[in-house]
């Protein structure tokens, strides 16, 4: 029989965990002298409360390991419960917004997805500023956890190539995965110290300091503005896309060289090829800004880096309204968001490891053509790719395809304009943020859109976090009686 209670009880810890975090948003509105810290007050005892009696009621189950079933059950479960609650301090706060608004909010912050049906940022309540922001940053962490701990396991996607070099290599120094888990959480932190304190150097406030290095380091998006980045400008816009990509690249490479690997970085092809693929659309981009449109150089190369990296790392500020930027700019803003970053980052998408795959897996086969009596093996990184994760990477190329069709259809039915369907889609499936068009686009924002469309992606935020096989695995028919 299904034990769901070692799910349960770790599902209760973390929201007791998530409760501890709204004192922060409360102290501040305190400090303030706002009245709306009574929100946050009524949230956290609400998730106390549930979180701890969730824990204590399912104790008696804990193991020491999860099988399988529990473990796919407990990432998805995480990812579903933390929202919920996540999303009390919207609907009892000023923005006194309906259980859909605010539970979509809440996803796109924990999913680091930044699309959001919040207007009027520049006056709410310093608190709920902060809360976003806090979500956001709760959700990066938590997302390089399953994509390092959970998704190998769970052979999810091709991830299972990470696993011997996330753990097998890492035994020879660190002994335990949970230490290599507490190195990720200090890198974390100092990151974000480090973009706060930038970000400070070169002309913002304390707290939108605080509030943008929180969102850019889970490449999550938020703004403590309507206008998104674009309230800043000049040399802010450089020190947020060198964060936006060191969060884009893999964690365990942070790890290797604070225990000396000092060039593991530099040495890993998913970081040469995402830095590559950048390094190209941002010269495209800039040549046909400069072309067409009246930019200097200085300026259509930074606009064209900060937007391009915001995208392609699933952050999603907006600097300018690239939608006047003409269809070819356009286009390929749409389809750099189905890149991603690297793998055991905070990034989101398909991410550019499965193309690689892809790609020497097709030159392969076009040698095979060739010479069909020769013996040619698809490499990564210079390894062998082993059947069993070329067949997982295929499985998720066709089912994120076939999922954004159908997510694409879904959002049409509900009386959405193609554009506004195809890139909602993407936008959330992949995790990005802002769409295209005049509703959803730069310069738009989700709260036009009917309830039956914030649900439906609601759903393809949560899908598209944990890389849908995860998620999918839940709905067979097998999984339940294994």
């Amino acid at each position: 029989m299904f034990d769901i209670r070692p799910v349960g009880y770790v599902i209760g810890l973390l929201l007791m965990a998530l409760g501890t975090t709204m004192l922060v948003p409360l102290g501040l509105d305190v400090a303030e002298g706002n009245d709306h810290w009574p929100a946050f007050a009524e949230s956290f005892i609400v998730t106390m409360l549930s979180g701890g009696l969730m824990a204590l009621a399912c104790s008696n189950g804990v193991k020491r390991g999860l099988t399988i079933q529990q473990t796919f059950l407990l990432t998805t479960g995480v990812w579903v419960a933390l929202p919920i609650f996540g999303a009390l301090p919207f609907v009892l706060g000023a923005t006194e917004a309906r259980f859909v608004d605010s539970f979509f909010e809440a996803m796109s912050g924990l999913t680091t997805t930044g699309s959001t049906v919040f207007t009027g940022l520049d006056d709410l309540p310093a608190g709920l500023i902060l809360w976003r922001a806090i979500l956001q940053w709760l959700g990066g962490i938590g997302i390089i956890v399953v994509a390092m701990v959970f998704l190998p396991e769970l052979r999810v996607g091709g991830m299972q190539i990470f696993k011997a070099e996330a753990f097998d290599t890492m035994e020879k120094i660190l002994p335990r995965a949970a230490e290599m888990a507490a190195q990720i959480s200090v890198i974390y932190l100092g990151i974000t110290v480090a973009c706060t304190v930038s970000y400070a150097v070169f002309g913002m406030g304390a707290f939108d300091a605080v509030v943008h290095a929180l969102t850019t380091v889970s490449t999550g998006g938020f703004s403590s503005y309507d206008a998104s980045f674009g309230t800043f400008s000049g040399p802010l816009e450089y020190i947020a896309t060198f964060f936006m990509l060191l969060a884009a690249l893999p964690f365990v490479r942070y790890v290797q060289m604070l225990n000396g690997n000092r060039l593991a970085v530099f040495r890993d092809a998913q970081v040469k090829a995402f830095l590559g693929v950048i390094a190209v659309l941002v010269v495209v981009c800039a040549v046909v800004l400069v072309a067409i449109f009246p930019h200097d150089w200085e300026q259509a190369v930074r606009e064209s880096l900060f937007n391009i990296v915001s995208i392609i790392s699933g952050t999603g500020y907006a600097s300018v309204d690239y939608m006047e930027w003409g269809p070819f700019l356009i286009s390929i803003f749409l389809f750099v968001g189905l890149i991603g970053g690297c793998a055991g980052s905070t990034a989101c998408s398909v991410k550019i490891f499965r193309y690689q795959i892809l790609i020497n897996s097709l030159r392969a086969q076009i040698r095979k053509i060739q010479a069909p009596h020769g013996i040619f093996t698809p490499r990564y990184d210079g390894r062998p790719v082993t059947e069993d994760v070329m067949n997982s990477v295929m499985a998720f190329f066709v089912l994120f395809v076939v999922t954004l069709g159908l997510f694409s259809v879904a959002l049409g039915l509900t009386g959405l304009d193609f554009t506004t369907s195809v890139s909602g889609a993407v936008a959330t499936l992949a995790n990005i943020g802002p769409g295209l068009g005049e509703i959803i686009g730069p310069a738009g924002n989700f709260a036009p859109l009917n309830d039956a469309a914030k649900w439906i992606m609601c759903a393809a935020m949560l899908i598209g976090r944990l890389e849908l096989l995860a998620v999918y695995a839940l709905l067979t028919v097998t999984f339940w009686r294994a």
